[in-house]
């Protein structure tokens, strides 16, 4: 059983920068990739970016390549999103999700097997 816990989150311009992070507690952190998902009112939860295990391998989805960066330190149990250049549409509920799966997978909410409780993001225009 992993427990994730996503801090972080909050209102920011159009410009600007946030880092969210989640804390993981439980067994066996470094075993698990890692992913970032968000959710606006009204739409479903997409996928924004994860990282394998090791963080040797990272994914992100198109429209937020070159603004956003996921990393993460096992030593401490968590995972990073660093946030740049955010826009109003980057507004939702992120989430935090580990998974012990690899390969494209990893792209989509059914890969995972643990879920945080989510931040707010809101980016005014």
């Amino acid at each position: 059983q992993v427990q994730l816990v996503e801090s972080g989150g909050g209102l920011v311009q159009a410009g600007g920068s946030l880092k969210l992070s989640c804390a993981a507690s439980g067994r066996n952190f470094n075993n698990y990739a890692m992913g970032w998902f968000r959710q606006a009112p009204g739409k479903e939860r997409e996928f924004v970016a994860a990282i394998t295990w090791s963080g040797s391998t990272t994914y992100y989805k198109d429209s937020v390549k070159g603004r956003f960066t996921i990393s993460r330190d096992n030593a401490k149990n968590t995972v990073y999103l660093q946030m740049n250049s955010l826009k109003p549409e980057d507004t939702a509920v992120y989430y935090c999700a580990a998974s012990g799966r690899t390969g494209w997978i990893l792209t989509t909410p059914g890969g995972y097997d643990y879920w945080g409780q989510g931040t707010q993001v809101t980016v005014s225009s």
